[in-house]
């Protein structure tokens, strides 16, 4: 797997601190800074994510797939799955994520102890993502089933 990130703030008329990523898959994906008040030339637009937050919803969509994966494979009428992560990170740097939870709304006629099952079976065995950032996170997770 590889990745390419190119800054763009030399070239841009729009943000200082503007990147964009191109996956070896031959996506591309924008992400900015937070705009700086204090030093504007430091800062970013507000144009994109930023790279924190494309981060958490890479690991949102590692564990969500893992979710729907697992319940199909089991049989169970899976017809949606959302996963709402929340996050704090360090106040110094390194500003790593020190608390991620994630509240899965899965939607069909799946019992509790399958979706129950499925999330642990993500958070604990298949999600790379989850699994890697829980070395400096407490990950916790919760979950609701509507019809």
């Amino acid at each position: 797997m590889e990745c390419t990130v190119t800054w763009t703030g030399a070239t841009s008329t729009r943000s200082n601190m503007g990147f964009v990523a191109e996956t070896g898959s031959g996506h591309v994906l924008n992400m900015d800074g937070a705009p700086d008040a204090a030093k504007p030339e430091n800062g970013g637009a507000n144009l994109a994510p930023r790279p924190m937050e494309t981060l958490l919803a890479g690991t949102g969509g590692c564990t969500a797939y893992d979710v729907v994966l697992i319940l199909k494979r089991g049989r169970h009428p899976v017809t949606g799955c959302s996963v709402k992560l929340t996050s704090e990170r360090a106040e110094t740097d390194p500003k790593v994520f020190t608390k991620i939870h994630m509240h899965f709304t899965i939607t069909g006629n799946v019992p509790a102890s399958a979706a129950e099952r499925a999330i642990a079976m993500s958070h604990e065995k298949y999600c790379s993502a989850s699994i890697m950032l829980g070395k400096t996170a407490e990950m916790t997770t919760s979950f609701e089933i509507l019809p």
